[in-house]
């Protein structure tokens, strides 16, 4: 990024996987300039979470794409239909009427649609969005990841990207996914698979398990023992779509010894092998 001229770039504006706090932080860190995160689906048309400089020029925070977009009325709420206070993980989820530019039905399948974004609680009636999410005191939102990909360790909730961005807290790791696999005692636990940025921390066996072990405290420091992850599984690449979204569903899926399912849209097929070796070994 230090290479070419980069004088005459105002903004760079994120959309796709949620952006961490790590990258988030390094990317303006090393742009000196605005990286605005938006959260949005192709449901919803445009964003529905970001920050927009043009309209007023609010504080980034490094892994939250910030407020509600003109239009959305979004809130956090509980599994009961309350809403979530300050600092309380819950589900995001939209108050109608919704913007223009939204999906309004599915195709010949009037009922379909609503069975599938609105049937949430009967009180209030919402637009859910199946993700996860917490709002911190200054009201800025932070998209945790889908809500089944939230683990429950022990009774305990963890939202599968916060596992992911304590990991990768470790200068040692480039990037991560974490998966929830089912676990007879526990119910479930989590299983990481990194990227690390130097091939040669992970050459030997040995290194390989003393990675592993500073990951794990790494984790204990932000999350706590109950987020750290029953195994780190180090690889040179993760399974992506095209498009760049992680294939979670087929991670889960061999973690926990079943068929990937359909891999048709996937990038990189050498990726899912090596999934399947470190798995192996």
């Amino acid at each position: 990024m230090h290479k070419y001229d980069l004088s005459s770039l105002k903004h760079v504006f994120m959309a796709g996987e949620p952006l961490d706090q790590p990258t988030h932080e390094w990317f303006m860190t090393e742009l000196g300039k605005p990286v605005i995160d938006n959260y949005w689906q192709t449901e919803t048309g445009w964003p529905m979470l970001a920050a927009l400089p043009g309209v007023e020029k609010t504080p980034i925070k490094y892994g939250s794409p910030s407020f509600p977009v003109y239009g959305y009325n979004l809130q956090i709420f509980r599994e009961d239909g309350s809403v979530c206070d300050a600092n309380e993980k819950g589900i995001a989820a939209v108050i109608p009427p919704l913007p223009p530019g939204c999906l309004t039905t599915v195709w010949g399948q009037d009922d379909r649609f609503v069975s599938t974004y609105f049937t949430l609680f009967k009180d209030p009636l919402v637009y859910s969005s199946y993700d996860w999410a917490i709002k911190d005191d200054d009201g800025y939102f932070t998209i945790l990841g889908r809500t089944d990909d939230v683990i429950n360790v022990a009774g305990h909730r963890l939202g599968t990207r916060e596992i992911e961005e304590a990991i990768q807290n470790h200068p040692a790791i480039a990037e991560v996914a974490v998966v929830g696999v089912e676990d007879k005692l526990k119910g479930q636990v989590p299983m990481a698979f990194a990227v690390v940025k130097d091939a040669s921390k992970v050459a030997t066996p040995e290194l390989v398990k003393a990675l592993e072990k500073e990951v794990f405290g790494t984790v204990d420091g932000i999350l706590g023992a109950i987020g750290r992850p029953a195994r780190v599984h180090f690889v040179t690449g993760l399974p992506k779509t095209r498009s760049g979204k992680m294939l979670r569903r087929s991670l889960q899926a061999l973690a926990e010894g079943r068929d990937p399912g359909d891999l048709t849209t996937i990038d990189d097929p050498s990726t899912l092998e090596q999934i399947k070796n470190a798995l192996a070994s």
